[in-house]
């Protein structure tokens, strides 16, 4: 059921009108709601059960044949993941993605890449976004869902089975979805800098070797924000702001700069290729200086049914090495992962000078993006070439799988029989 099916044409779209102010759940929705319960957590149980089944027991066996094999086999259900996610979205909360791609400004993309950032196939339908493929992706922070949709991106940019996300260090032993996160490889933080940093230049270090060793996709999420735009973290940034003695932000946080700047300083020396990837993102029906979570909530979205119509987004890119000021990491040997004190560390012992450039860089990269918000909130675009529908600029997704068969995949359906193969190839 989408949101306008529930709606009546003398009033706003459900997704227009808040959460709290919505008429009374119906029994299509509460149906709706069991429905994509039961088969969320059944797939995510079949994921989960997969990999303690079928992948764990390849990681105790000596040879590196089975731990190479037990590296593509939790890749293999991180993608069924990243298709579940999407899945969910085509089956229970339709949405499309308007996409627009900065060709002026800074992060712009050049007139050739912007000629092969769309791959249709012969019958004109979107297969694929010619994105980088080892990035770190940042964001504005509007509502949970955000995540959700990031990583759904990731899918068409062929990246979904190589994401990591830093999450809290109590969501680790939830059942089903915290094991997998471990398996995952996402990292978890305690949420205080003086234990963390360490941890997390750590964490990504090995993941970036690993990464350009292998030669395999890496995609790191991150919101610099750190948390949502609401009514009790909208005081807390006017009050950062005023500390700084600069204007805040009016639809969007100010930014924090200390995460991002640890990742990059321990990403970038290991991966040459390294770029960062920022996305404006903004749904629709939410009003001027309205919060996000007020009007679309997980449970909102994907049990009741009121998905957004559309999830915009506007694409910047960056080379981490050539265009972003990380500081001089010259002295990082790439082959060596941090540990110990972090003195002396240059992932994360950064001059102060370095941090004030940095920090100053991104809050300019969020003044931008603040007033593309405001764009967004009078003209309903982030941007001119999505506005005029600009065919080699921006371009418009329906949120679907692209293959009907990759349904099984979301299910993990597909892993006895995948890993029998893999395996009678590896012993060949």
């Amino acid at each position: 059921m989408t949101a306008a099916a529930a709606s009546s044409d003398s009033l706003p779209p459900l997704y227009g009108i808040q959460i709290a102010s919505r008429p009374r759940r119906t029994w299509r929705q509460t149906l709706h709601g069991l429905l994509f319960l039961l088969v969320f957590t059944f797939a995510c149980f079949m994921i989960n059960g997969s990999q303690f089944v079928v992948v764990l027991p390849l990681r105790l066996l000596p040879f590196r044949r089975a731990r190479k094999l037990y590296y593509e086999g939790i890749r293999y259900t991180k993608g069924a993941f990243g298709a579940l996610l999407v899945l969910s979205s085509q089956w229970f909360a339709p949405t499309q993605f308007v996409i627009s791609f900065e060709t002026e400004g800074q992060g712009a993309f050049s007139p050739e890449e912007i000629e092969g950032l769309v791959q249709r196939d012969g019958s004109g339908k979107v297969i694929a976004l010619g994105l980088p493929k080892k990035t770190v992706l940042i964001a504005n922070h509007q509502i949970y869902a955000d995540w959700w949709y990031a990583w759904t991106l990731t899918y068409l940019m062929g990246t979904h089975k190589d994401v990591f996300i830093v999450l809290k260090k109590s969501l680790k032993w939830v059942p089903i979805l915290g094991w997998g996160m471990q398996f995952y490889n996402f990292i978890f933080l305690a949420r205080s800098w003086a234990s963390d940093r360490m941890h997390l230049s750590k964490s990504l270090s090995w993941l970036a070797h690993r990464a350009e060793k292998e030669d395999s996709p890496l995609t790191f999420i991150l919101y610099p924000e750190g948390t949502l735009v609401s009514k009790d973290t909208r005081p807390i940034s006017k009050k950062y702001a005023d500390k700084l003695g600069i204007p805040d932000m009016t639809n969007i946080l100010l930014p924090r700069s200390t995460g991002l700047h640890y990742s990059l300083r321990s990403l970038a020396p290991r991966v040459p290729s390294l770029q960062l990837l920022d996305i404006t993102m903004a749904y629709p029906g939410i009003p001027p200086l309205g919060y996000g979570q007020s009007y679309y909530t997980l449970r909102s979205i994907f049990f009741d049914g009121v998905s957004p119509p559309a999830v915009h987004m506007h694409i910047r890119k960056f080379d981490v090495n050539r265009d972003i000021p990380i500081g001089n990491v010259s002295a990082t040997n790439p082959d060596v992962i941090p540990s110990g004190s972090t003195k002396d560390t240059v992932e994360v012992d950064i001059p102060e000078a370095e941090r004030e450039a940095f920090e100053l860089w991104l809050r300019n990269l969020w003044r931008e993006k603040d007033k593309l918000m405001a764009r967004y909130l009078d003209t309903g675009y982030l941007s001119a070439s999505a506005e005029s529908a600009s065919p080699s600029a921006s371009v418009i997704i329906p949120v679907r799988l692209k293959h009907s068969y990759e349904v099984l995949d979301a299910f993990c359906f597909l892993v006895p029989a995948v890993f029998g193969w893999a395996w009678s190839k590896l012993r060949q």
